[in-house]
């Protein structure tokens, strides 16, 4: 695998290694865990958006056509 980081992220990365006093893999590697966690979440509601808009009518479409005596 081959990881290209531009020239920002390159500085941001060299600056935070020292605020932070971790070295630079281990800031990586915290940053993409937030990021997937970040991206479970999106696809976790989107999934649940996209559920609900299958399953959920309204009042006028869950009644239509049926007779109520």
């Amino acid at each position: 695998m081959q990881i290209l980081i531009n020239n920002y992220n390159t500085q941001q990365l060299e600056t935070f290694t020292q605020i932070l006093k971790k070295d630079a893999s281990s800031l990586v590697n915290e940053a993409l865990e937030i990021y997937f966690q970040e991206q479970q979440k999106k696809l976790l509601e989107k999934n649940i958006a996209d559920e609900n808009a299958l399953t959920n009518l309204d009042y006028d479409e869950f009644w239509d056509g049926m007779d109520i005596e």
